[in-house]
């Protein structure tokens, strides 16, 4: 009975220092192997989709863009150097998992079906749909009633069947969907033809600066959110770039982005 207790605590005793040097192995984060190489590496690797207006523009040679500039910043506050690789869209989780790319940055919404390669950040932004209003209009932008209202909403587009859902719940509603982009749409309602307009958060930003009457409704609609993509073994990039983003959500960083990047000539050109 002593012999086998004694075996019975020294494997315990093994189990706990396993345990011990375990911890000790991943606070160092010797763990995370993404994490170690970008270390050893001093550069942040981020995969981007060019072409994807204001997001990624690519123009001699050169980047530019929304994600670039997050992507730049997050890697400053980790004291890394930033180097991009350009990435077809439907490549981006590909070169993820097969480590080309430590982390993507490319308007990518949240996709929990490539959890299994992939561990997404907290949302950055939320490209869902809004409701926009004109401030001397009839409706509140605090809380806008749209019983008996027309709403303009681009033919076709998921504004489109957001807001005859809207209308089949209260037909009263009127849905004005002669518009072929939302840039029309925002058009109509800056002239007073609708009282409101269903478009996508990207593209009432880019409105603003050219329609200074008009301001989005103080709620999304939807809830579509972009995020930042990391190997599904970074667990510790992951916790760092949330940690960044959570300071820069702080500091309004992505408020001066918005301003940046989401105006007329970056988004659209807006037909007055």
């Amino acid at each position: 009975m002593v012999g086998a207790k004694s075996v019975l605590d020294l494997i315990a005793l093994i189990i706990l220092l396993l345990f011990g040097w375990m911890v000790s192995y991943t606070n160092r984060g010797a763990a995370d192997p993404v994490w170690t190489a970008i270390q050893e590496r001093g550069a942040l690797r981020v995969g981007v989709d060019p072409g994807f207006r204001p997001f990624a523009i690519e123009r001699d040679g050169q980047l530019t863009g929304y994600d670039i500039d997050l992507a730049a910043e997050l890697a400053r506050r980790l004291n890394l150097r930033v180097e991009f690789v350009p990435l077809a869209y439907d490549a981006l989780y590909d070169a993820l998992s097969m480590r080309q790319v430590d982390l993507l940055a490319a308007a990518l919404p949240l996709a929990p079906e490539q959890g299994w390669r992939a561990r997404f950040s907290t949302p950055y932004l939320n490209a869902g749909q809004v409701l926009v209003v004109r401030r001397d209009g009839p409706l509140d932008p605090a809380r806008p009633q749209l019983a008996g209202r027309a709403v303009g909403v681009a033919l076709g587009s998921d504004a489109d069947t957001y807001a005859r859902g809207l209308s089949h719940r209260d037909p009263s509603i009127v849905v004005r969907s002669a518009f072929e982009t939302p840039a029309e749409a925002l058009a109509a309602l800056n002239r007073g033809e609708v009282d409101a307009v269903i478009t996508d958060a990207v593209t009432a930003l880019a409105a603003m600066p050219a329609y200074p009457r008009l301001t989005i409704a103080a709620e999304a609609l939807t809830f579509d959110p972009y995020v930042l993509a990391v190997p599904v073994e970074a667990y510790r990039l992951h916790s760092e770039v949330n940690r960044v983003l959570e300071a820069m959500r702080a500091e309004g960083v992505f408020a001066q982005l918005n301003e940046r990047w989401f105006r007329p000539d970056t988004v659209f050109q807006i037909r007055k």
